[in-house]
């Protein structure tokens, strides 16, 4: 059962079975959280952040709204620094 957000597995031979053993998944924290950024009018702006785990799944959201990708939007990631870059910046991106 992955329900848990870990890794699970059940141990034993043919006709004895074990109780199931779960090993809790390692939270992914920011090594580096965002900062505030100034931005040019009609510029590229560049925000990045560094998890503490590589390739993990990160969302950027505007308030409540999550961005997709798009001409406006460009999501970045490498290894543990995931990035977004957001073009042709307007007051409306702050």
């Amino acid at each position: 059962d992955s329900s848990h957000g870990g890794i699970c597995c059940r141990a034993g031979k043919e006709g004895l079975s074990l109780p199931l053993f779960c090993v809790p998944a390692v939270p992914v924290l920011f090594k580096q959280a965002l900062e505030n950024t100034d931005m040019e009018e009609g510029k590229s702006i560049s925000l990045r952040c560094e998890l503490t785990k590589a390739d993990a799944t990160v969302v950027w959201k505007k308030g409540e709204t999550m961005l997709q990708a798009s001409a406006k939007y460009e999501m970045k990631q490498k290894g543990t620094v995931a990035e977004l870059v957001i073009h042709n910046a307007e007051p409306e991106d702050a």
